[in-house]
């Protein structure tokens, strides 16, 4: 059962992590409707490493020539000025904040913000803040206008992913459009951003996979990160071919409709916080 649970988490994590409607809210909500209760957060970061890895390869020609241009950039003066070599800055620098509030704020991650009070409102309102960005936000903008004040402010916000519900994705991707970045740029972003944070936290739960906030153990876990990287792979490529010619309308009428609903069972009994 356990493993078969696994494979049910690692399909639901794959689909959800790189779609701006909260990998962490549906491995809260969908356990609690299972009756499985919840898997626990070093669970779900871990198994956020297949993810991950997903987008590792699909971008592997980016990364390779983004890193390569930053390494020369520290050694060579002639690099230091190409937009390769600023965005490894910008997504290290980025990074910051998820991993310095992550450490900060590890307790209250695993405890406090799991509600699921929490998790429902924060589908609907950054739902809401998603429909905004994408209404008002220019298309004016590809990646390489990207600046460290962008890389900034897109970093802060994928910092409130900390808290489920929000959606690392969608939370980047609604301040890349608020700065002007169109669909694919922002998206894309929105991945590299994600790699340092996601890996660094998943490595970082790994200790907690045999016994702490962890209802499985290393076969169940690994099993589901196996699956998620399978289907997160997919994932990813239909993702950037979609916001490449729509807008994330879907996206936002069905965190809306998800997050009342898990108000409307809260509020009858049928989930517990």
């Amino acid at each position: 059962m356990d493993l078969l649970k696994a494979v049910v988490l690692g399909v639901i994590q794959g689909l959800t992590e790189f779609l701006p409607i909260s990998s962490s809210a549906h491995l809260r909500i969908f356990p609690e409707l299972f009756g499985w209760g919840d898997p626990g957060a070093a669970f779900t970061a871990v198994i956020q490493i297949g993810t991950e890895l997903a987008v590792l390869i699909y971008f592997r020609k980016d990364i390779w020539r983004i890193g390569s241009a930053w390494v020369r950039s520290l050694f060579k003066a002639e690099y230091r000025g190409t937009i390769d070599a600023r965005m490894g800055w910008f997504i290290i620098i980025g990074s910051l904040p998820i991993v310095v509030l992550g450490v900060l704020l590890k307790d209250v991650i695993e405890r406090d913000f799991r509600n699921l009070w929490i998790t429902g409102t924060t589908l609907i309102v950054m739902g809401v803040v998603l429909g905004i960005a994408d209404r008002v936000g220019r298309t004016d903008r590809p990646l390489g206008k990207l600046t460290l004040r962008d890389a900034v402010l897109m970093g802060v916000a994928q910092a409130l992913a900390l808290i489920p519900g929000v959606s690392r994705s969608g939370a980047t991707i609604s301040m890349g459009r608020f700065l002007g970045f169109d669909r694919e740029a922002a998206t894309r972003f929105a991945f590299l951003l994600a790699i340092p944070a996601v890996v660094g936290a998943g490595l970082f739960e790994l200790k907690e996979i045999p016994h702490g906030h962890n209802d499985f153990g290393w076969g169940p876990t690994i099993t589901a990160t196996v699956v998620s990287f399978v289907v997160g792979y997919a994932a990813i490529a239909w993702l950037l071919r979609y916001v490449s010619t729509n807008s994330y309308t879907p996206f936002v009428i069905y965190r809306i409709l998800l997050g009342t609903g898990v108000l409307i069972l809260l509020g009858a009994g049928v989930l517990t916080a």
